[in-house]
């Protein structure tokens, strides 16, 4: 596709500084701009490339611009990186969905397909499955008894969503994560753990976005829930019975334990362990590879394991680093007073 910078402005409301007909017909970061490529700056430590880069139209928060002129032609809008994004959003939204059920897949007579849905070849749908209209279920996706599936949601190629789950609207689900998997219950006895049966589903609302590789463990009784706009990165374990709130982030190769209750609007950075049947409040940050063993309260910053609040753990961490050093001198204070 090809456009002007006119034409690119008019979708972000931005301003233009410079040739109003510069062609795009591509995006490069700003790093290693070319000619007929688009790109942006938002932060101050790029601007050295205003007058470097080889891109014919740049996209630059206007608090950066100090000149009339540039070499490139300039999009000024109030915040580049969201303006970026949004042009990101509508060329994906230009690129179309496919639509129909393609040779291969396998679907139940009882299951229920919405109006423009896709189901890629080698799909399994199974009984009494619902998809609803838009929806994109790509090739080698298995679908189990009674799910249910939102309209415009997207499931990638391998991906396998256990019976009787809910998947709200706009859900993205990537490629080989598994919803609904049992939970790890096991009763200890005498005769060595006894499976406890996993008869509850996994919820998962609207608008949220599941990366590669993970396990959400479907409920003993009841629901694991995932609340609407949350965010779950790569390589990430929820456990049966978890309860996580709106608009939560959590980082690659987290793990929460069962029953564990998050709150809204929180940010779990990479490696975060986090024990069972606790509750953490909103809006709280943890910090990677903290481990989290008791309750949260709203608003707290954490790190370490097991993790405390974050600036105590800083200012007790340079203690540690210099421990040697305070052992020494106590131990040299113990030695004159002796004297």
């Amino acid at each position: 596709m090809e456009f002007t910078a006119s034409q690119i402005a008019s979708f972000i409301d931005g301003k233009i500084i410079g040739d109003e007909s510069a062609l795009i017909t591509g995006v490069s970061p700003i790093e290693s701009g070319e000619t007929g490529h688009l790109s942006f700056i938002a932060q101050d430590r790029f601007t050295h490339y205003l007058d470097t880069s080889k891109c014919s139209v740049i996209i630059v928060s206007e608090s950066l611009i100090t000149k009339d002129s540039y070499n490139s032609t300039i999009i000024s809008v109030k915040d580049a990186y969201l303006s970026f994004q949004i042009l990101m959003n509508l060329y994906q939204e230009m690129q179309g969905k496919k639509e129909g059920i393609e040779n291969g897949s396998s679907i139940h007579e009882t299951a229920v397909i919405g109006d423009k849905a896709y189901i890629g070849a080698f799909t399994y749908v199974s009984e009494k499955a619902k998809i609803g209209e838009g929806s994109q279920i790509y090739p080698h996706v298995y679908i189990g008894k009674g799910v249910k599936i939102g309209k415009n949601c997207k499931i990638d190629s391998g991906a396998r969503i256990y019976d009787y789950c809910i998947i709200g609207d706009n859900c993205v689900i990537h490629s080989n994560t598994v919803i609904g998997g049992d939970g790890f219950g096991f009763q200890p006895t005498p005769e060595g753990f006894k499976k406890i049966p996993q008869l509850g589903n996994v919820i998962i609302e609207d608008d949220v976005e599941i990366g590669s590789n993970c396990s959400i463990d479907r409920a003993t009784i009841g629901s694991t829930v995932i609340g609407k706009g949350t965010k779950i990165d790569n390589l990430i374990q929820i456990a049966h019975n978890v309860k996580i709130g709106k608009n939560n982030v959590i980082a690659a190769q987290a793990g929460i334990a069962g029953s564990t209750t998050i709150g809204d609007w929180n940010q779990i950075g990479g490696q975060v362990g986090i024990v069972g049947h606790i509750k953490i409040g909103s809006q709280v940050k943890i910090q990677a590879q903290s481990g989290v063993n008791s309750s949260v309260n709203d608003k707290e910053t954490l790190y370490g394991s097991p993790a405390i609040n974050y600036n105590d753990y800083l200012r007790n961490y340079i203690h540690f680093r210099n421990f040697t050093e305070i052992v020494n001198r106590i131990k040299n204070l113990e030695n004159n007073s002796k004297d």
